[in-house]
């Protein structure tokens, strides 16, 4: 029986891709220096957050990073 590969369901690819992105909710960013946040990058634990700002700070110790759990994290 032949099936339709070219078949996407725009509803179910949404849904999955914001699933995918709510599983990472612990977010490193950088502070700017026009006080904007600058996302450096996304986690599942916070352990890991934390862990990837303290190398961070060690790196680029002039550098202001700060964590928080996006909980609205927006679909581009």
């Amino acid at each position: 029986m032949p099936q339709d590969t070219g078949y996407k369901n725009t509803k179910l690819e949404k849904k999955a891709i914001s699933y995918k992105n709510r599983l990472n909710g612990w977010t490193v960013a950088r502070i700017a220096e026009d006080d904007q946040r600058v996302v450096v990058a996304r986690f599942r634990s916070k352990s890991d957050a934390d862990g990837y700002i303290q190398h961070l700070r060690q790196l680029v110790p002039d550098g202001s990073f700060e964590m928080f759990f996006d909980s609205q994290i927006l679909i581009a």
